[in-house]
């Protein structure tokens, strides 16, 4: 476990290094990076949907039709509404305020991954046995420590107060309900990892499957508040 553990602390620094260095850089950067993941994830998308779709991997030589339709759902996801908004919320809200609602999500994932692993006790679901009640209890109570971090930045859009605390249950709820959707997925695939890009994490929709929906749902929620 502390090796794994090991892993996952060292791959999500290099991440956060990375994404702080997109975030910082020209907003052609961003969107050229935007491209390059949503891309990435669509192709393991593509790995679980061989699997689903009639179990198992197609011939390479053979069209399959369904396959064709079925793969067009994550591109038409992850370019016209994750891509959109996640690049909108950027122009609008700029580099700090983006990593803010990142954060929501990382720390939702870092909550339910500490205390689940701590505490342990009643399942959450079926589907993703590793889940926890505590976990998803850790991960909400988690989520609410970049809102103390970043209301202490000079200037910062947002205050501390109840309609912010709420938000960042909000995102941090279908955050998680993002990651249980993508390991009912690859439950049903019978696959572990939807790749090995990340050690100690797998794949890239592995590590961000709560945040290719809690970011575009941020988004949504903003423009109504």
């Amino acid at each position: 476990m502390n090796n794994e553990l090991n892993k996952r602390i060292i791959t999500s620094v290099i991440l956060f290094i990375i994404l702080l260095v997109i975030l910082y850089s020209h907003s052609s950067v961003f969107g050229i990076s935007l491209l390059i993941f949503g891309f990435s994830i669509c192709l393991e998308f593509k790995n679980i949907l061989k699997k689903l779709v009639g179990g198992l991997y197609l011939p390479s030589k053979k069209f399959n039709s369904k396959f064709f339709v079925i793969m067009w759902i994550p591109f038409i996801y992850m370019f016209f509404i994750f891509g959109l908004l996640t690049f909108d919320i950027y122009k609008t809200g700029g580099p700090t305020f983006f990593l803010f609602i990142i954060s929501i999500c990382f720390f939702t994932d870092i909550g339910g991954y500490v205390i689940g692993k701590t505490i342990g006790g009643k399942k959450l679901i079926k589907i993703s046995p590793n889940k926890t009640l505590s976990g998803s209890v850790g991960s909400f109570i988690f989520s609410i420590i970049p809102l103390i971090i970043f209301t202490n930045i000079n200037n910062f859009q947002l205050k501390f107060e109840i309609s912010t605390v709420i938000l960042c249950l909000l995102i941090s709820l279908i955050s998680q309900i993002g990651d249980l959707f993508i390991s009912l997925l690859k439950r049903k695939a019978k696959i572990k990892d939807t790749g090995n890009i990340l050690p100690g994490h797998g794949g890239l929709l592995d590590r961000t499957d709560g945040i290719i929906f809690g970011i575009p749902f941020a988004q949504l929620l903003l423009n109504f508040i």
